[in-house]
């Protein structure tokens, strides 16, 4: 345990000096000896957690992995508490999804036993036709982007009231303005209505979504704009989230 504290202590020294610094100057502001500093550093050399140039000690490879990662992993906990307070205010299951990499990815989704998501009965991604979350994505892209998606995943009727075509589909998405919201009402699963509410950052397309029960519908376009008022609040900070 000793040894695992004298290195962390030396991994935050080398941290401080982003020009790196020498064996004698971190050993001295760790407080450690200088033989036990020289190998420790040579032992966080090896595991790539600590590179040497001229001299200097840097942090290596390993390092920036694990500060990446830990930058990832609080955005995505940022974005998760942020939902959980929408769901809360709104009173709805709250979705986050991205179109990346040609597909549809529902990246989070924040709901209660008493406020339940819909369930997932068919492949989000195949059928992104049929959703609002798919719709309002398919509707930031650009028409061959568009079309690419539709060839590899085609329109099908889910529900009796699913568009029928891609040709009807694309009529619609053609329609839609841009930041506008999308809803649509029991299309991917019978007795739900969902909204989506459209997010682009740079080139990345993603949405804020909720759905509710069909006997709430009512209650859709008060609780969609709740939603877009509460993102656009937030925009700059869920821009800076949009990868996770």
């Amino acid at each position: 345990m000793g040894s695992v504290q004298r290195a962390m202590r030396l991994l935050e020294a080398v941290a401080e000096h982003e020009h790196g610094a020498p064996a004698k100057q971190l050993a001295r502001e760790t407080g450690l000896a200088l033989p036990t500093a020289y190998h420790l550093l040579r032992t966080l050399v090896f595991e790539g957690y600590l590179r040497r140039d001229k001299g200097l000690f840097f942090l290596g490879e390993a390092a920036e992995r694990l500060g990446s990662s830990g930058a990832r992993q609080k955005r995505r906990s940022t974005v998760v508490d942020t939902l959980a307070d929408w769901r809360d205010a709104i009173g709805a299951p709250v979705y986050y999804a991205m179109y990346r990499d040609g597909e549809i990815e529902v990246v989070c989704v924040s709901d209660t036993p008493g406020i339940p998501a819909v369930e997932e009965w068919a492949d989000f991604r195949e059928t992104g036709h049929a959703h609002a979350i798919g719709q309002c994505l398919l509707a930031q892209l650009d028409e061959e982007a568009r079309r690419d998606h539709l060839d590899r995943h085609p329109v099908q009727s889910i529900t009796p009231y699913t568009v029928r075509d891609s040709h009807s589909l694309l009529r619609r998405l053609e329609r839609m303005r841009r930041m506008d919201p999308v809803t649509e009402r029991q299309e991917y699963a019978l007795g739900t209505v969902c909204a989506a509410i459209p997010i682009t950052v740079g080139t990345t397309a993603a949405t804020m979504a909720i759905s509710l029960p069909a006997h709430q519908a009512d209650r859709l376009p008060a609780a969609t704009q709740q939603l877009q008022h509460a993102v656009g609040r937030l925009l700059g900070s869920l821009a800076i989230s949009i990868s996770i």
